[in-house]
């Protein structure tokens, strides 16, 4: 969709004349014969009133807010990944309050029918003993966890969140089409579109009188401290997730942030006597309850799936002694079977004794020998569904099948009946959505949300709507792309104004302990401080290079001539680690002609130790923690991630144009440090990410000062090269204002070694890290000085005893500074050994690999 084609298309007379609806569906906007329903006059008025301009303008803002707060979702298979950027249709689903209210009496009902069902399952299995649900249905299914049989569930409420997905018959009437009772997906995105909809046409929003959503979330987070055990006067709650490579990862991280929970991995939790721990560094911390975003089979590889790498060892036995609750509670995938529907009118009799008000699309088990005769005489009809696939399955429309695949079909559900279920073939319901130049009705289906309160549930006003990009689809899903819609409930007078921050009489302890920091978030903001640090030092080393390129009067002057232009080329590949470069087999060649290496190095993502590599590997590190970064930063980490993709995707082939991509580029990421330097509080989280900075600073300038300064080099080289460094360390207005007897390499070392008050200094590094490591966590049981500040200390006092005289005295037989060249050699072992020991006290081991190429440092 494009915006101003949008905006082209409300501008145009006889727009809504031109909306035809899709036969034989119902429509949101427009019935079939008629006009436009009441609700949706004056959004479309508003939006025409604003003209093709400001349609546009509103459509680049929000396209730049989710750019910015990093909104993506994860398709599979999607060449995109974890950058695939969030999509919304700028018209929202219009729904009426009083249609509204008897739609949620009917979603109020299912959730408490589910958590019913589930009671039972886990408990008497009455349902089952009295004939009402097949016990194959159930026993046979892969989500029913026989050892959380008998569990008990805080105030029996195993089911906290529930989702259901709906659409429209023709005759209006809503219809769900499946139930979502593992861990729900999308109140966040849901939230997020609310955020940007709102902000991008507050007029708009404020008259349309919409349903607030705060309130939703507010009753989540009451609802998970109330069924916590807690034992200080507040839950400590976290929010279990697989890690960055899941679809909805930005939505775990969202909304961690916004309940103030602590998104955790498997791995930096464990069980111990019974109950649950956070590993944090130096100590553990007790938790209360767990949000799961991952399957209830793969919470714990002890209990439940072996091979599953994502839970927690024990942690069944954790919520069985009481000490832990799980919401939703493991085992309640169950309710997710599509079969379970055929038998859901009888349950509601028999549990609640009422008749389902929220009714499903018709559903046949073919288990049943009725029902499987029924469907094999009428498949043409129908959709089929293999219950125990893994999740994102698909339905099969035996219709659109060819003749072979057909009856292969028809012979699997003869084999396993028990495996398969039928529904009726519908056609979504429509709702409006500009294709081209032109308003037209595409499917939608919408996501609706609820949360467990102490007396039934309470419902997200709205919702998740999600919209097909052709007329014909009749499925919509995430996971097969389409547009975001936000749903808009109208009230019938304006709305209060709400908030997450709760009453004051409803506070918790006015001052609790900040959640800590566990070992794989602690490792993450190392790595992404020493990314940062070395993409800032490429960047500023490879535009000296160039500007010294540029900068020579005879271009077909062999570089290996200018002895300066040579010990930086080889300075970066040393930075780099990228081999054979400037050092290795072929160097002289490059030499000669160095352009097409430094472009390599500048713009081909897949050049080992190049700038691209280490800008994804910092946008990696940082999307690993996005809940511990704020808006600001990340919106600096997504301009740097799209400067990145624009660098590749149009690669430059000259110096100029080279520079024009790098200039802008390290604005970005000085004002990454800076936002990191003012806005992050001094936590145990910042301590780690300033250390990587520190140490990573450190590493690159002594490395730069050995290949530049230990050769010995003509006057008029040597003081080029000074310069040249006084450049890259952004250490030159300082310089002149000092010195004042020309170029010298003492004076350089004073500076950018020695100088304990100059920020790119070598010796102010190590003073930083001497009081970084200090303030970091230690064990209960550590007395003194721990290794890590026994080698920065050594490693401070080396340099603050050197003796810079000596240290540039040249040795006339190998024109080296041999002295200098061995101080800085012993320099960049104590820095390797430094984060050797960091990494041996604070990091796990089995963390997945980080793409390392630095000489500096443990490889990970």
């Amino acid at each position: 969709m494009s915006v101003p084609n949008l905006a082209a298309a409300l501008a145009r007379p006889g727009l809504i004349d031109d909306y035809v609806p899709i036969p034989g569906c119902f429509d949101e906007m427009r019935p079939a014969q008629g006009q436009v329903r009441p609700q949706w006059r004056y959004v479309l008025e508003s939006l025409r009133t604003l003209g093709p301009a400001g349609i546009a303008e509103r459509g680049r803002e929000a396209a730049r807010m989710f750019r910015d707060n990093g909104v993506t979702y994860n398709l599979n298979g999607d060449p995109q990944g974890m950058s695939r950027p969030w999509e919304l249709d700028l018209l929202p689903l219009l729904i009426r309050s009083e249609e509204w209210a008897e739609l949620e009496r009917g979603l109020m009902q299912r959730a408490e029918l589910f958590n019913q069902i589930l009671l039972d399952l886990y408990g008497p299995r009455e349902l089952i003993n009295r004939g009402l649900l097949p016990a194959e249905l159930i026993d046979g299914y892969r989500e029913y966890l026989f050892p959380c049989h008998g569990l008990e569930v805080a105030r029996r409420r195993p089911l906290v969140n529930y989702a259901a997905d709906l659409t429209r018959m023709p005759d209006g009437a809503w219809r769900v089409i499946s139930d979502r009772t593992q861990s729900p997906l999308g109140a966040g995105y849901a939230l997020e579109n609310r955020v940007v909809l709102s902000r991008v046409m507050p007029s708009l929003f404020r008259d349309s009188h919409v349903h607030r959503q705060a309130g939703f979330f507010r009753a989540m987070r009451r609802t998970m401290t109330r069924l916590s055990p807690g034992r200080d006067g507040h839950a400590r709650v976290v929010v279990l997730n697989p890690g960055p490579q899941s679809e909805g990862y930005f939505e775990h991280a969202y909304l961690a942030n916004y309940l103030g929970y602590t998104l955790v991995q498997g791995g930096d939790l464990s069980v111990r006597d019974g109950a649950l721990w956070l590993r944090t560094l130096g100590r553990l911390e007790r938790i209360d309850a767990m949000l799961r975003r991952i399957d209830g089979s793969a919470c714990d590889p002890l209990e439940l799936s072996e091979d599953s790498n994502l839970g927690v060892p024990g942690l069944v036995e954790a919520v069985r002694a009481g000490n832990l609750v799980v919401a939703n509670a493991l085992g309640s995938g169950v309710l997710e079977h599509p079969g379970l529907m055929a038998f859901l009118p009888e349950a509601c009799r028999h549990l609640l004794g009422e008749e389902l008000l929220l009714r499903d699309i018709a559903t046949w088990w073919c288990g049943e020998p009725k029902a499987r005769a029924f469907v094999l005489e009428n498949l043409d009809i129908l959709a089929i569904k293999q219950a125990g696939k893994p999740p994102g399955q698909r339905g099969v429309f035996p219709a659109s099948l060819e003749p072979h695949a057909r009856e292969a079909l028809i012979a699997s559900i003869q084999a396993a009946p028990h495996r398969f279920v039928a529904q009726e073939r519908i056609k979504p319901s429509t709702a409006p959505v500009l294709i081209g130049q032109r308003l037209e009705p595409r499917p939608i289906t919408l996501r609706t949300f609820l949360c467990a309160e102490d007396e039934g549930y309470t419902v997200l006003p709205g919702g998740l709507g999600r919209v097909a990009l052709t007329d014909d689809a009749l499925l919509v899903g995430n996971q097969l792309g389409g547009l975001g819609k936000d749903a808009w409930v109208l009230a019938s007078e304006p709305e209060r104004q709400e908030s997450l921050l709760v009453s004051g009489e409803n506070q918790s302890p006015t001052v609790i302990q900040e959640n800590e920091v566990s070992s794989r978030v602690a490792d993450n903001l190392f790595w992404i401080g020493r990314y940062a640090e070395r993409a800032e030092g490429l960047v500023r080393l490879l535009r000296m290079i160039i500007f010294k390129l540029s900068e020579r009067i005879d271009v077909d002057t062999v570089p290996p001539a200018q002895v300066y232009l040579r010990s930086l080329l080889e300075a970066l590949t040393q930075q780099t680690q990228s081999f054979p470069g400037f050092l290795g087999e072929g160097a002289e060649e490059r030499l000669r002609d160095p352009l097409p290496e430094l472009l390599s190095l500048i713009a081909d993502p897949r050049r080992l130790g190049g700038l691209p590599q280490t800008l994804q590997a910092l946008g990696n590190a940082a999307y690993s923690v996005r809940e511990r970064l704020s808006v600001d930063t990340w919106r600096i980490v997504s301009d740097i991630e799209s400067r990145l993709g624009a660098l590749t995707s149009n690669p430059p082939t000259q110096p100029s144009q080279a520079l024009d991509e790098l200039d802008p580029l390290v604005t970005s990421l000085v004002a990454f440090s800076g936002l990191t330097q003012e806005n992050m509080t001094r936590n145990e989280g910042w301590h780690f990410l300033e250390t990587g900075r520190r140490l990573e600073r450190g590493a690159a300038l002594t490395a730069l000062l050995r290949s530049t300064l230990t050769p010995l080099a003509p006057e008029q080289d040597e003081t080029t090269l000074i310069e040249a460094v006084l450049g890259v360390t952004d250490s030159i207005i300082t310089y002149r204002r000092r010195y004042h007897v020309g170029t010298r390499v003492g004076a350089l070392l004073d500076l950018v070694l020695q100088d304990e008050g100059n920020p790119r200094a070598l010796a102010y590094q190590l003073v930083a890290l001497e009081r970084l490591v200090t303030e970091m966590p230690k064990g209960e049981l550590a007395v003194g000085r721990s290794l890590t500040q026994k080698l920065v200390l050594k490693t401070l006092t080396r340099v603050r005893l050197a003796e810079l005289d000596t240290l540039v005295q040249p040795d006339p037989q190998s024109h080296r500074r041999l002295v200098l060249e061995q101080f800085l050699e012993e320099l960049e072992a104590d820095l390797a050994a430094i984060s050797d020991a960091l990494t041996a006290q604070y990091f796990r081991h089995e963390e997945q690999p980080h793409s390392l190429l630095r000489r500096i440092g443990v490889v990970k």
